[in-house]
C-alpha cells in the first residue's frame, strides 16, 4: 500500500528521481501519484491512474527543484481523486502520508475552528494543515512536525517540505515502514529500499517514534523522548536491476519462473549441512524449540495458507500442536493462551500491520518466544521476533504472491523438521532422506514449470468463464485454496476452494458445465478418497480439470482433462502442486487482458488495518 520517496540534491534536479523511485514501488499497489517540490516556491503536481501519467503532467509543466517528496496512494479516506491524492498541501507546507490517522476527525473540528478550510476527504490533509499551524507559531520545521505526532493517534510515515527552509526534509515514523538513504551529496527517505535501489545501498531503517531531518549533510535522528539518537547504517542486497522485467511479459511470470532459484537460495543456509541446525532460526533457537510444547502460527492472505499446510507438517512430522490463526481475527479475540506455546508470524514484507499487531498481542497474552518468517532482513516483524528465518526469495514485484509463497513453504518444512528433531521424532535416516528431497526441489520445479504450454491451454477454455471451484484433500487443501485466491486475485474470476470431502455437504449444488473444478490428486494417502469426490462431479456434468502425479490412477477422458505431474513428491508435494496454479492464474488474467501485477483493488504490502 502507499509509497513514499523523498530527496534532497546538490547540483542536479530531484524530479527523475523522485520519478524514478515512485516507477519501483508500483508494485505496492495505488490509484493516484504525486509530487512536490521546491524551487524558489513549492510546485506540486498530482494525477489519478499510473505513475506514467503523472510523468506526463509533470513534464508539461516543467517541474524542477533540487528538494522534493513524492508519493502513490491507495485510497482508504476518499475515493481515487486528484483532490485526494498525495502531498496535501497547507500554505508553503506539503506532506505525504503513508498509514491511517484513527483520531483525524478530532484534529480537523480544532483546525476548521482555527480557520483552516479542507479540500481533501483524506485524514492525511490534518497533518499538513497542523503542521503549518505549528510554524505559524513560532516552531521550526523538526519541532513542528514533532509536535504534530505527538497529537496523533494511528500509524504513520510521513515525509515534509516547507518553503520556509528549503535545506531540509523531515519524515517521522509509527507503526508504518520509513528507511533513510545515504547518497554521495544527496540523501533520501522512502518506505522501501526498493525505491532507492538505483541510488544507494546505505539503509537506516528508523524505530518507532523516531523523526529525522535529513539535508546534504549526514541525517540527524531524534527518538520519541526527544533525544538525538544514533541508527546503525545498513548494506541493502537489493540493487536495480533485481527489480527489473527483463525478458520476461510481467514480473509475476519472471518471480514464477524465479522459484527454482529462490528455493534454492533459501536452502542455502543449510547447504553444506549433513544434519538440521536448529540455529539457522537464530543463536538461541535450539533452547527455545525445545521448550515450546505447542505452536502458533499467525499470517494474512497468501501467508496464512503457507501456515494452514505446516500445521499438518508440524502435527505429523513433528507431533506437536499447531493452530493457525487468521492475524486480523486473532488480534480482536480473547483466545487461551499457553505462554509455552512458539508464536510464529509469516509475512513477505514483514510490514503487515495486522500481523505485526497480532504479534503484539500474543505477547500482552504472556507468550514468550516467538519466531518470524519473512523476506525482509530488516522488517519490523523480523525486528520484534526473538528468532527468524529469511527466506532470501528476493524482491517480489508482483502484488499476487508466488515466490515468496513457496519460499515460505520451504522454511516451515524446515521447521517442522528441525522440532521433530529436537522432539526425537525424526530418526537419522529418515532426516537425511527428507534433506535429500529438500536439495532435490529447485531441479523438480524446474521440471513443472516445462508444463507451462499444457497449463496455458487450460487457461483458454477457463479465461472465459465467471466461477471456479478448487479441491484438495488433506495436506494439499490449502493449496487448493491457494489456487482460488491467485485466480480471483488477478483474473478476477470468483473461486472457492473446498475440501473434496465436503463437496456432498453444499458445494455440489453449484456444479454444472459452466463451473470448472480444478482438483489436485497427488499420489497420496488420499487418492483413492479423492477419486470418489472426482466422481461425484464427473456424474453431474462437471468439466474436471485436474493435476495428477504420474502415477495416480486418474485419465483423461470426456469431461476430464489430466496433467501429469512429476512422480509423487512426498512431503514437498504441496510445493510442487502449487507452481502450476500460479501459471493458470496468471495465464488467465493474461488472455482477459487484466493488469497482471497490479490487480484492482489490490495492494502489495498491507500496511493498514
Amino acid at each position: 500500500m502507499c509509497g513514499i520517496i523523498s530527496a534532497i540534491c546538490t547540483g542536479r534536479n530531484v524530479v527523475p528521481i523522485l520519478l524514478q523511485g515512485l516507477k519501483r514501488l508500483e508494485y505496492r499497489g495505488y490509484d493516484s501519484a504525486g509530487v512536490a517540490v521546491i524551487n524558489g516556491k513549492l510546485q506540486w503536481v498530482r494525477s489519478v491512474g499510473r505513475v506514467a501519467d503523472l510523468e506526463s503532467r509533470v513534464a508539461e509543466k516543467h517541474l524542477t527543484g533540487d528538494i522534493g517528496i513524492a508519493h502513490t496512494r491507495w485510497a482508504t479516506h476518499g475515493v481515487p481523486s486528484e483532490r485526494n491524492a498525495h502531498p496535501h498541501i497547507s500554505g508553503g507546507v506539503s506532506v505525504v502520508h503513508n498509514g491511517i490517522i484513527e483520531n483525524h476527525e478530532q484534529v480537523r473540528a480544532r483546525l476548521r475552528a482555527m480557520g483552516y478550510k479542507f479540500v481533501s476527504d483524506t485524514d492525511t490533509e490534518v497533518i499538513a494543515h497542523l503542521i503549518h499551524a505549528k510554524l505559524r507559531g513560532g516552531a521550526t520545521l523538526l519541532e513542528a512536525v514533532r509536535q504534530c505526532v505527538a497529537e496523533l493517534i494511528g500509524a504513520y510515515a510521513i515525509a515534509v517540505i516547507s518553503d520556509d527552509d528549503a535545506t531540509q526534509l523531515v519524515v517521522a515514523k509509527n507503526g508504518a515502514p520509513l528507511l533513510l538513504g545515504l547518497g554521495d551529496g544527496e540523501n533520501y527517505a522512502a518506505s522501501d529500499s526498493a525505491a532507492l535501489a538505483a541510488m544507494t545501498q546505505r539503509i537506516i531503517y528508523l524505530e518507532d517514534g523516531d523523526c529525522a531531518v535529513i539535508t546534504l549533510a549526514a541525517p540527524r535522528i531524534f527518538d520519541a523522548g526527544g533525544n538525538e539518537v544514533q541508527r546503525s547504517v545498513c548494506h541493502s542486497s537489493l540493487t536495480a536491476t533485481a527489480v527489473e522485467l527483463g525478458t520476461y511479459r510481467h514480473y509475476m511470470q519472471k518471480e514464477i519462473f524465479e522459484q527454482p532459484t529462490a528455493v534454492a537460495n533459501t536452502l542455502d543456509a543449510m547447504a553444506n549441512c549433513r544434519s538440521l541446525a536448529p540455529q539457522i532460526f537464530g543463536a538461541q533457537a535450539e533452547r527455545v524449540l525445545r521448550e515450546a510444547d505447542a505452536v502458533l502460527i499467525i499470517a494474512c492472505g497468501t501467508s496464512y495458507h503457507a501456515a494452514m499446510v505446516a500445521r499438518y507438517w508440524l502435527e505429523s512430522v513433528a507431533g506437536i500442536a499447531c493452530n493457525v490463526e487468521i492475524a486480523s481475527e486473532y488480534r480482536y479475540r480473547e483466545p487461551v493462551s499457553n505462554p509455552a506455546t512458539l508464536v510464529v508470524t509469516v509475512s513477505q514484507s514483514g510490514e503487515t500491520a495486522d500481523t505485526l499487531a497480532a504479534l503484539r498481542y500474543a505477547k500482552s497474552r504472556g507468550h514468550r518466544a516467538s519466531l518470524c518468517i519473512c523476506n525482509v532482513p530488516e522488517s519490523s516483524l523480523v525486528r520484534a521476533s526473538d528468532l527468524r528465518f529469511l527466506t532470501r526469495a528476493g524482491p517480489e514485484i508482483g502484488v499476487a504472491s508466488t515466490k515468496a509463497f513457496t519460499t515460505q513453504l520451504v522454511a516451515l518444512a524446515l521447521l517442522a523438521m528441525t522440532i521433530a528433531k529436537l522432539r526425537s521424532r525424526l530418526p537419522e535416516e529418515h532426516e537425511q532422506q527428507l534433506l535429500h528431497e529438500m536439495r532435490q526441489l529447485p531441479a523438480a520445479m524446474q521440471q513443472v514449470l516445462e508444463l507451462e504450454p499444457q497449463i496455458e491451454h487450460w487457461a483458454e477454455r477457463l479465461s472465459a468463464l465467471e466461477h471456479a471451484l478448487f479441491l484438495g484433500r488433506g495436506i494439499h487443501y490449502p493449496i487448493a485454496m491457494e489456487g482460488a485466491l491467485k485466480l480471483k486475485e488477478i483474473s478476477y474470476i470468483h473461486a472457492e476452494a473446498y475440501a473434496a470431502g465436503e463437496l456432498k455437504h453444499g458445494p455440489l449444488a453449484l456444479v454444472n458445465a459452466d463451473m470448472p473444478v480444478i482438483a489436485i490428486a497427488p499420489n497420496d494417502a488420499l487418492i483413492e478418497k479423492l477419486r470418489s469426490n472426482l466422481q461425484e462431479v464427473h456424474a453431474r456434468g462437471g468439466e474436471l480439470y485436474v493435476l495428477a502425479d504420474r502415477d495416480a490412477n486418474v485419465a483423461d477422458s470426456e469431461g476430464i482433462h489430466v496433467i501429469r505431474m512429476p512422480q509423487y513428491a512426498g512431503f514437498l508435494s504441496p510445493i510442487l502442486h502449487t507452481v502450476p496454479l500460479q501459471l493458470l492464474a496468471y495465464h488467465a488474467a493474461v488472455k482477459r487482458n487484466n493488469d497482471v501485477d497490479k490487480p484492482r483493488n489490490l495492494a502489495k504490502s498491507v500496511t493498514v488495518e
